[in-house]
């Protein structure tokens, strides 16, 4: 069992009584899984969104229906676009002695403390999820790789560099690990990419910019 528990009740609201649901405190939600069809569920609003802020899409938690507690994840989550509030949350059982494929968040380690940051470069992370496969109380909380090792405006982090926990794979079997993770950058790449994107730039951008100055930008290409 996790050590995260949600408690849901059976939902008959359906359609556009979904609205008053949510503005009496509730978030609905569904719960797939089992030998059963999905069945229709919510939660009180709080609960709910201090379950999904801790849990994500890749904390195993517990369900509790109708008194009986089943293992589950977090398939999707649905947030308002404008209010940024919960909508949905979908929820699905899972068996602790089977392998499950979730999402899983990628952290850089050792940002600030790096020779390319030391030297005025600027790292940026290019993928922050990726897909892996193990059984539930093998999921890791994220993976972690250290950018301590880059240097140059040359160096660069892919999943190969990422060293997995014992008993998780990459989703893929046949995963691209050259696949870059993070990038190291010239501020004034990163200058020219935010005039450019009215000052969302992300690491794409100043690889094109970089690439437009004639910095290598190869990002499936490991060190």
């Amino acid at each position: 069992m996790s050590n995260i528990l949600i408690k849901l009740t059976k939902r008959e609201a359906e359609g556009k009584k979904l609205a008053k649901l949510r503005e009496s405190g509730f978030v609905p939600s569904v719960v797939y899984g089992g030998n059963g069809e999905a069945v229709a569920t919510q939660s009180e609003a709080p609960a709910t969104l201090k379950v999904v802020k801790e849990a994500g899409k890749h904390t195993p938690i517990d369900v509790e229906l109708d008194g009986k507690k089943h293992l589950a994840i977090i398939k999707a989550i649905d947030l308002d676009p404008v209010k940024h509030t919960l909508r949905h949350v979908a929820f699905h059982t899972i068996n602790q002695n089977e392998k499950i494929v979730t999402e899983v968040p990628i952290e850089l380690d050792g940002i600030g403390h790096s020779a390319a940051e030391r030297a005025g470069l600027v790292i940026l992370q290019a993928i922050e999820h990726i897909e892996v496969r193990a059984l539930p109380s093998k999921l890791p909380e994220a993976l972690v790789i250290s950018v301590v090792g880059l240097e140059t405006d040359e160096d660069k982090l892919t999943l190969g560099d990422i060293k997995l926990p014992e008993g998780v794979e990459f989703a893929d079997r046949e995963q691209n690990l050259t696949l870059v993770v993070g990038n190291v950058y010239e501020p004034s790449s990163l200058q020219s990419a935010n005039e450019a994107s009215g000052g969302e730039a992300t690491a794409e951008d100043a690889a094109n910019v970089a690439s437009e100055q004639g910095t290598p930008t190869e990002t499936t290409e490991s060190k």
